[in-house]
């Protein structure tokens, strides 16, 4: 069995996952981030069995907008497992979309998990990322992966701060040594300034919009400041109107979304201040020295990182390339496993 094991292990290419509650990344040893695609499944549900119509890109397309027979859902909540079944399916597409051939391959995978996850949820990614046809599966903490995709030189005796954020949750940690010193998981993240425009023009305009309408405002004209101008870029969006039922357009501008995500973005500087009063006073001070980066796709808000600034009176900086930093770390991670051996966690 043990030479079968080291088989398989030559037929196939390792591959580090960034399982987001949003977008689902794959990175494969040696080729880098060769798969981004959304964390979406649709399936056709008759006579109660479910069989998968779509993944990913395709599946989203569907969010929102199926008949009764399809369902299209996001197996991932708050950056953990939420639908267990449906969250192995499309673990096996996507390993199955990367490996071309699929009869020897059994690789080894490594998966990233939030920091605040529970042994419980762990082993839910674990299971499922075995039972998708993995030989082993090792889980990394989402926010040293994270600083690892940032270039941040975490195996030092200095104090690094990142914050990631995500689709559902913000981690913030200070990282020493290549290890964890301080880290806090807040459960807020891109799906939770999405429900906050929703709920804010369903308040204050009587318009009801999908989520789909709320991403797209939040990616054309998000900020997380008030506009010079309290009003800045516009956009048009059409929803339906809730006092008479029928669909209307209306136009939106940059200092409403602003006013929508105060609540979200205050959450996030919180988090930032709370780690900030719980880190060993010579951390704080390469901290000081180093400023905070930002990474994740929330970090592609408008103005993130001037509001942190604002808030905390730091150096913050967002990462060159924020949305593929954690899988890239975690690609680093299966790369340079010898030396990163302690943050990978095999067996729990």
């Amino acid at each position: 069995m043990a030479f079968l094991g080291s088989l398989q292990g030559v037929f196939s290419s390792d591959m580090a996952i960034d399982l987001g509650t949003a977008n689902t990344l794959v990175y494969v040893k040696g080729r880098g981030v060769i798969l981004s695609e959304p964390s979406v499944v649709a399936y056709h549900v008759k006579d109660g069995t479910k069989k998968v119509l779509a993944v990913g890109e395709d599946a989203k397309l569907m969010l929102g907008r199926t008949p009764g027979s399809i369902e299209a859902i996001r197996p991932m909540r708050e950056g953990v497992i939420a639908d267990f079944d449906v969250a192995e399916e499309m673990i096996k597409h996507f390993i199955r979309k990367v490996h071309k051939r699929s009869t020897f391959s059994k690789p080894k995978i490594i998966v990233c998990v939030p920091h605040g996850a529970t042994p419980v949820e762990k082993r839910a990614i674990r299971q499922s990322v075995l039972s998708a046809g993995a030989r082993r599966a090792g889980l990394i903490a989402e926010p040293i992966a994270a600083a690892i995709g940032a270039g941040m030189p975490i195996t030092d005796p200095t104090g690094n701060m990142v914050v990631d954020i995500g689709g559902g949750t913000t981690e913030v940690a200070v990282l020493s040594l290549g290890d964890i010193v301080y880290a806090r998981s807040v459960r807020v993240g891109g799906d939770r300034m999405d429900e906050a425009i929703i709920n804010y023009l369903r308040r204050q305009h009587n318009l009801l919009i999908g989520e789909a309408t709320a991403e797209r405002i939040k990616t054309s004209i998000g900020t997380a400041r008030m506009p010079d101008d309290g009003r800045g870029a516009c956009m048009l969006i059409r929803g339906r109107d809730l006092l008479n039922g029928v669909p209307k357009e209306i136009e939106i501008s940059q200092g409403q979304v602003a006013e929508a995500l105060s609540e979200p973005v205050q959450s996030i500087c919180e988090a930032v201040m709370t780690a900030l009063e719980a880190t060993p006073p010579d951390l704080a001070a390469d901290i000081v020295d180093r400023g905070v980066m930002l990474t994740g796709g929330g970090a592609l808000l408008g103005e993130l990182d001037l509001a942190l600034r604002e808030a905390t009176g730091l150096a913050i900086s967002v990462a060159d390339d924020s949305l593929n930093c954690v899988a890239l770390g975690t690609g680093k991670a299966l790369e340079y496993e010898k030396q990163l051996r302690h943050v990978i966690d095999y067996d729990s």
